[in-house]
């Protein structure tokens, strides 16, 4: 397959996954905002803490209200991270090569960007957001669905589930994040109805919450941030995620499972799916959780470029400021 190809199919994904865990975080918090309290109820700002664009934001917006931070993060092509800009780039690499990929994914992604970038489709966005986003939602999982049900299991498949997992462990390790160390400083208020409102967000956010409550019953931080992480039966939680990319990788290699790492993209993608199989939440409380969230992040980033200056011939982002973000 040629490197540009598979570039393509791969920032494809990741940025459909992009895209949709921005429209799922300002869902939940639309909905989190109701069962606030009113003296509470301005929790704009950690969705932008989220995406780590808080300088970018306040270049351009004077205060975190609901209207610029749906706007800045929906709709704002001068925000690489935006839905927009996110379903605009996958449209882009998408058409690079439409020869790959189905026909029924082309369409569907061609009408998604085609009717989100059109002027008339906006105002929904304010007027009534949780259906607006809800779309939003339900558009990039028909486009994951296609992917799996109308293209082989080949090569390029392959890479676009590897974006697509890296993108997803990035945004769930994000999400615990904030709730961490942003979003209720106030210890008075840990263990709360306060608190237990905001950690069934973070569920929510991972759309996780229902499975979470099949196995485990009560809504505990403790339990919450694990099953987060650790669990390796859920689609979102990191681990999972990092196994799955894990798989996809050795495909791609030819099944070179069990054989010693030809390549730096497999040697840093093994220990970290080796960390997270023989670490648990007492290791990571006892290191804190900040500190473990922020340098899994940053080994995740170290995958990215380790792929792509694997199979893309791409430098990583800190040597070269050209390519995909």
């Amino acid at each position: 397959m040629l490197s540009r190809v598979a570039n393509s199919i791969y920032w494809m994904c990741r940025y459909i996954e992009r895209a949709e865990n921005v429209a799922r975080f300002i869902s939940v918090n639309l909905n989190l905002l109701l069962d606030l309290p009113s003296e509470r109820g301005k929790h704009w700002e950690p969705l932008v803490m989220i995406t780590g664009d808080q300088e970018l934001f306040e270049e351009h917006y004077p205060d975190y209200t609901q209207e610029a931070v749906i706007n800045f993060l929906t709709f704002d092509r001068r925000y690489p991270n935006s839905i927009l800009s996110c379903l605009a780039a996958a449209r882009e690499n998408g058409r690079s090569i439409r020869e790959i990929i189905s026909s029924e994914m082309w369409e569907h992604l061609n009408t998604f960007y085609l009717e989100l970038a059109d002027p008339r489709f906006q105002p929904m966005a304010l007027q009534d957001p949780h259906k607006f986003f809800k779309i939003i939602q339900m558009r990039s999982h028909l486009f994951t669905g296609l992917l799996d049900s109308t293209m082989s299991h080949g090569e390029a498949w392959n890479f676009a589930r590897i974006g697509m997992m890296m993108a997803r462990a990035d945004k769930t390790s994000r999400i615990l994040d904030v709730k961490y160390f942003m979003l209720l400083p106030e210890a008075d208020l840990i263990n709360t109805p306060i608190d237990n409102i905001q950690w069934t967000a973070v569920l929510k956010s991972a759309s996780a919450f229902e499975m979470y409550r099949k196995e485990h019953h009560l809504i505990n931080p403790r339990m919450v941030a694990s099953f987060l992480i650790f669990d390796n039966q859920f689609p979102r939680s990191i681990r999972h995620c990092v196994n799955k990319a894990q798989i996809c990788l050795e495909r791609i290699m030819n099944g070179s499972a069990g054989v010693a790492c030809s390549n730096p993209a497999e040697k840093l993608l093994g220990r970290l799916k080796a960390d997270l199989e023989y670490t648990d939440i007492d290791d990571v409380i006892n290191q804190g959780m900040h500190e473990y969230l922020d340098n899994l992040q940053t080994r995740l980033n170290q995958v990215g470029g380790a792929i792509g200056a694997t199979f893309f011939n791409l430098k990583p982002l800190a040597e070269s400021s050209a390519g995909q973000q």
